[in-house]
C-alpha cells in the first residue's frame, strides 16, 4: 500500500488547522519519511514536527492533528528543566512594614554598600593581596585640582588698578585723548605641595599604598609637586614619580630608596630636607604633608624645632598618621607630641576614602 496519499493528506489537514505547510515543508517530510520506519509512530510523529512545524505555536495544533490522523497518541515531549536564575544580591534591601488600621508605613531602604566603596574605607594595612590590587586600580583615578595662589606679579585684567603704562601708550596712539581704560589685577598660580613619606619600617603596611598617591598627586600637577622619603636619610623621588605607569615609577623609586623599613629619625631628615631645598625656597609659601606614625629614633626635642622651623617658612603644614583614625588614638608617641604644636592639623591616612579628605584638604589650603 503506498503510503503517499495519506501523508499528503495529513499535510492538507494542517493546513486546514493553521500551519503553513507549503509544497517544500511537505516534500521535505516526505523525503524524511523516505529514510525512516513508516510503521513507527514516534519516527513518523518527528518527522512531521520537524519539517512541516514553523515556530513554538504551531506544536499543540501538529499534535491534534496527527493525534486525529494517525489515531495514535503523540509522543511524550520531555520538558528540558530550565535553571531559574540565581538572584545575585548585590544590595540589601532591609524593610519593614507596621500595619496599623488601613495605613501601611515601610522604612526607607538600606542598600549595601559596592565592594569599591566598602574598600574605600578599609585600613590599608588590613588589606588582602587581592584587595591591595584592587586599591592601586582606584588609587590611579585619584584627581587632584591643585590649590592656587596669588602671585606677586600684576597682569593684564578687566577690572583692578589702573595700568597707568597702558594708558598712557593708548593716549598717545589716540592723539593725547584717553580713548580706553586699562587695568591690571594679581594673577592665580599653582601653590607648591611638598609631600614627605616615611619609610620607616614601622610604616612600611602604607608605604607602597602612600608613594601610589604620591604619584598621582604628581602626575596631576608636576610643576608644583615634591615628594621625599624620609626614614634614616632623606631621598627626593620627584623626577621618579612623574612616569606616567605607576607601576614602573614606584619600580624606580623603590630602586632610589636606600632605606626603606629602616629607622626613623625624622628630627635629623627635615632638618636636612630645610637646609638643603626648604629654605632655599621649595618650603616657601608651600603646602608641606608630612606621612609617620610619630615613632622618632632620634631627639624629639630636635623633630619640633625644626617643624617650628619649617612652620615659619611653608604656607600650611598638615601631619597624616595612620593610627589616627583609629577608635581610642591619642597622640603620646614621643615624635608627634613633640610636633603636634607645630603643625596646623592631624588627620588620619589609613584608608582611600582618608586621603580624599586629604585631597581635599590641600585644595582648601
Amino acid at each position: 500500500m503506498d503510503p503517499l496519499p495519506g501523508l499528503v493528506g495529513f499535510a492538507a489537514a494542517l493546513r486546514a488547522a493553521g500551519l503553513p505547510c507549503d509544497a517544500q515543508r511537505v516534500q521535505a517530510y516526505l523525503g524524511a519519511v523516505d529514510q525512516l520506519d513508516i510503521t513507527d509512530p514516534t519516527q513518523l510523529y518527528w518527522a512531521g514536527r520537524l519539517t512541516l512545524c514553523a515556530e513554538p505555536d504551531d506544536l499543540p495544533r501538529y499534535d491534534d492533528a496527527f493525534a486525529a490522523w494517525f489515531t495514535a497518541t503523540p509522543p511524550t515531549r520531555r520538558r528540558t528543566a530550565t535553571a531559574r536564575p540565581r538572584p545575585t544580591v548585590t544590595m540589601a534591601a532591609l524593610t519593614r512594614t507596621d500595619t496599623a488600621g488601613a495605613d501601611r508605613e515601610t522604612t526607607e531602604l538600606k542598600v549595601a554598600a559596592s565592594d569599591s566603596e566598602v574598600l574605600r574605607h578599609r585600613d590599608i594595612a588590613q588589606l588582602t593581596p587581592a584587595e591591595r590590587e584592587h586599591l592601586r586600580e582606584l588609587m590611579a583615578t585619584l584627581h587632584l585640582t591643585p590649590p592656587l595662589r596669588r602671585s606677586m606679579r600684576l597682569r593684564r585684567h578687566r577690572t583692578g588698578r589702573l595700568d597707568p603704562a597702558r594708558i598712557m601708550r593708548a593716549m598717545r596712539a589716540a592723539g593725547g585723548e584717553p580713548v580706553r581704560l586699562a587695568y591690571r589685577a594679581h594673577s592665580t598660580r599653582p601653590r607648591r605641595v611638598v609631600l614627605l613619606i616615611d619609610v620607616s619600617g614601622s610604616m612600611s603596611p602604607y608605604a607602597d599604598a602612600l608613594l601610589r598617591f604620591a604619584h598621582a598627586v604628581v602626575r596631576a600637577a608636576p610643576a608644583s609637586t615634591e615628594v621625599f622619603t624620609v626614614g634614616t636619610r632623606l631621598t627626593r623621588l620627584s623626577r621618579q614619580l612623574r612616569g606616567r605607569d605607576p607601576q614602573e615609577a614606584l619600580v624606580a623609586a623603590s630602586r632610589a630608596v636606600p632605606d626603606f623599613a629602616g629607622g626613623t629619625r625624622l628630627g635629623e631628615t627635615i632638618r636636612v630636607f630645610l637646609d638643603r631645598w626648604g629654605q632655599r625656597g621649595l618650603a616657601r609659601r608651600a603646602t608641606v604633608v608630612l606621612f609617620s606614625d610619630g615613632w622618632e629614633r632620634g631627639d624629639a626635642s630636635l623633630l619640633g624645632e625644626q617643624l617650628a622651623r619649617l612652620r615659619r617658612l611653608a604656607h600650611r603644614v598638615l601631619w597624616v598618621n595612620p593610627h589616627a583614625g583609629r577608635d581610642g588614638y591619642a597622640p603620646v608617641q614621643s615624635g608627634i607630641a613633640a610636633a603636634l604644636p607645630h603643625v596646623d592639623g592631624l588627620l588620619a591616612g589609613h584608608s582611600l576614602a582618608t586621603l580624599e579628605e586629604l585631597l581635599r584638604e590641600v585644595r582648601r589650603a
